[in-house]
């Protein structure tokens, strides 16, 4: 809850709309995959390195390994057609019998799969989330700041002291 109370915080905030659209394609990426792979720690470096919502990215990788499990059947199909085509075969197995080719494991078919499809998604996910943030900030949030019980909640002790913590 804490986490989902960051994410919803960082909606509202100033933060730039690509940050956090960043953060959800990179989550993506992340969350389609096995978790321990050599890809997902350099994701992870580029999101602790760069200006990304860290919320949002945690949010987000927490969503897409909950679809992750639901697509499993999709992403092993993807990942077993990509590394058994014929006419890549001589690129995985020169890949493979590299040091990192191997670290990397990406013979394995949920691996490939899930990366794959990550990678086709990226783009369009990244414009998307963007429009989403932007239309969120535009309509819905001013729509909630305008409600009554939204009002009163704000002006109490409590989420004076809850915004000065969060902080």
């Amino acid at each position: 809850m804490h986490l989902l109370a960051k994410f919803l915080k960082a909606l509202n905030s100033e933060a730039s709309p690509w940050q956090i659209a960043i953060a959800i394609t990179l989550g993506m990426i992340v969350g389609l995959t096995p978790l321990w792979r050599l890809h997902n720690i350099l994701l992870l470096l580029i999101v602790l390195f760069f200006r990304v919502n860290i919320a949002s990215f945690i949010v987000s990788v927490a969503v897409f390994g909950a679809i992750s499990i639901l697509l499993n059947p999709v992403l092993l199909l993807v990942g077993d057609n990509l590394l058994s085509s014929e006419s890549l075969i001589a690129l995985w197995t020169g890949f493979y019998n590299t040091s990192i080719g191997h670290l990397s494991q990406f013979y394995h078919s949920s691996t490939m799969g899930g990366l794959a499809i990550g990678l086709l998604l990226a783009v369009p996910l990244l414009f998307f989330s963007r429009f989403i943030v932007v239309q969120y900030r535009e309509k819905i949030m001013t729509w909630v700041n305008k409600l009554k019980i939204v009002e009163v909640i704000k002006s109490s002790r409590f989420f004076q002291i809850y915004e000065s913590i969060g902080s």
